[in-house]
């Protein structure tokens, strides 16, 4: 089955920008060509794997720290 093509308007939502910038920062996305985008006629639609991998591209994996048992001293 296809992937499901989601409007700026719903892009910006699962990225969680919709209150801050609306539209804004998905339509930014596609004009630095940072995202995959499809151009229906005049209408830009986004797959919604796109979106996932763009967010899995982005995300940072926490740093897990060892402790030697040496304190620092203040």
């Amino acid at each position: 089955m296809p992937d499901q093509l989601l409007t700026l308007g719903e892009v910006a939502k699962l990225l969680g920008t919709w209150e801050t910038s609306g539209e804004r920062f998905p339509r930014r996305l596609v004009a630095e060509r940072r995202i995959l985008f499809v151009k229906v006629g005049r209408l830009v639609r986004i797959p919604e794997s796109a979106v996932t991998a763009y967010i899995a591209s982005r995300t940072i994996q926490p740093i897990t720290a060892r402790r030697t048992g040496q304190r620092r001293a203040a």
